[in-house]
């Protein structure tokens, strides 16, 4: 199956779904991923080395193929909605994706509610266009230090319904891939720590009944 990860920022597709895109390449899949804001001087928490470090990290993950827009950082709703939709669809597209993966429209980071809307837009244009393999699936990630963070209580909030299992050598690679990322991790108790990311995981596996697992909220699956 062909999977299409569609992130705001680079780091964004290790912090929402590392280990489970590690997880589903080991098992025969293809998985790209589709970045919409990937300027280097676009992320000012961030190193001069940005291109290098999204390789290591792509690398640790195992994705090969990474699609790049150079959307404004934190300005992505001054853009227009059809610009952000063509981008995501030109991905779809050329990937022949069978899945996307995206931010929950309820996020705080505006950049991520914006990529969110677009994806939904996007996701149907194997209706639209002929040529274009239909969509099977299309799910929201968490991402740490901005899903739980969203106060909007008139939102629907992030509520897992699906679970993958990492186990403990998962979680080492995504702590690892962004490690990658020089500037992401922060000291405990931030979410972006590695004891906080450990411990996300460990509750969500218990969630699900497992040791250590990423999880995720399915708008639609169809085998």
């Amino acid at each position: 199956m062909k999977y299409l990860f569609v992130v705001a920022h680079p780091d964004d597709e290790v912090l929402g779904a590392g280990a489970t895109i590690h997880k589903l390449i080991n098992n025969g899949n293809e998985v790209a991923v589709a970045i919409m804001c990937g300027q280097v001087a676009a992320r000012q928490n961030l190193s001069l080395s940005l291109s290098e470090d999204e390789a290591e990290a792509m690398s640790i993950i195992g994705v090969e193929k990474v699609y790049h827009a150079s959307f404004p950082n934190i300005k992505m709703n001054t853009v227009p909605h059809l610009e952000l939709v063509q981008f995501i669809e030109s991905c779809v597209e050329d990937w022949k994706a069978e899945a996307i993966y995206t931010h929950h429209p309820s996020d705080t980071n505006n950049d991520h509610v914006m990529t969110s809307y677009a994806a939904q837009a996007a996701s149907h244009l194997f209706q639209r266009k002929k040529g274009v393999p239909q969509l099977r699936e299309f799910v929201y990630m968490e991402i740490p230090s901005s899903t739980e963070w969203s106060f909007d209580l008139s939102a629907n909030r992030f509520i897992p319904n699906m679970f993958v299992e990492i186990g403990e050598k998962g979680i080492a690679i995504k702590i690892k891939a962004l490690g990658a990322y020089k500037g992401v991790m922060r000291p405990y108790p931030h979410p972006r720590s590695d004891k906080a990311l450990d411990g996300l995981a460990a509750y969500r596996g218990a969630q699900a009944g497992c040791k250590y697992a990423e999880a995720f909220e399915c708008v639609f699956r169809s085998e």
